[in-house]
């Protein structure tokens, strides 16, 4: 088989820094949670030249909120790529965008410009149908796993092995219970799909200690404006690519 161009080969392959540059956040929480593409592709560039490898983006109407409506889908993937030349580009499916089963379908069928890949959470509905639809059109999938519910949805599904990576994200939490969730989350995963890639990542006050451990075993990691405001020492990041320099230096070399 050949290697994944996302993904390298086997054990050669290094571990994978992806910039979460917006998320689902209110614009006025930072001044880089901009409804404007160009200026926060602007901000992904600056990270990718730090070091980060991919990007993932929540595409924005203009009034800033989620959208997966094929003319944001396609501002967003095109400002990212033209900013970004050759790192990959993910983006959201998630319900909160459109709950609506039907019309979250609907939406994603009228993609004209296609991410390289993008995010199910499989604790939603539906998540099944978004992802062999994203499929059919050669959209690679990352499975979401927040928990129990997601977890038991992604090993019943049909397009379990079909998947990019797995993400296994961690809620706002102490950081004293990171490390015991996400071995019970890894456990179960790999005795699902032993060869499968995992992207560990956290939230707020999870977010660094999740990286952290990310580094520690080896596993893919993410870190931005959508994870979290804050550098590890507290202080609010300047931009996402602030905080790619200081996820690189927590890094090892080579």
């Amino acid at each position: 088989m050949a290697p994944d161009p996302l993904l390298g080969s086997g054990a050669d392959r290094n571990t994978t820094l992806q910039v979460c540059v917006n998320g689902a956040r209110d614009a006025v929480q930072h001044p880089w949670l901009s409804a404007d593409a160009t200026v926060v592709a602007d901000d992904a560039a600056r990270a990718i030249g730090l070091g980060a490898q991919e990007i993932h983006v929540h595409p924005k109407d203009a009034a800033a909120r989620d959208s997966l409506a094929g003319d944001d889908v396609a501002r967003w993937v095109r400002a990212m790529r033209a900013a970004c030349p050759g790192a990959p580009v993910g983006v959201t499916t998630g319900a909160w965008a459109e709950p609506d089963v039907a019309r979250r379908l609907a939406a994603i069928a009228g993609w004209t410009e296609l991410p390289d890949y993008a995010s199910v959470n499989w604790h939603e509905a539906g998540a099944d149908e978004v992802a062999a639809l994203l499929l059919s059109r050669g959209v690679r999938i990352e499975a979401g796993i927040w928990g129990g519910a997601g977890l038991e949805a992604w090993r019943r599904s049909p397009v379990r092995g079909e998947c990019l990576r797995v993400l296994v994200e961690l809620p706002d939490e102490s950081a004293k219970t990171v490390r015991d969730h996400v071995e019970g989350l890894i456990a179960h995963v790999v005795g699902e799909e032993p060869s499968i890639p995992i992207l560990l990542h956290g939230e707020e006050r999870s977010a660094w200690p999740a990286f952290d451990l990310a580094v520690e075993l080896g596993l893919d990691t993410r870190i931005g404006l959508e994870d979290t405001l804050t550098l590890p020492d507290g202080r609010i990041a300047s931009d996402n690519a602030a905080m790619v320099r200081v996820a690189m230096g927590r890094m090892p070399v080579g």
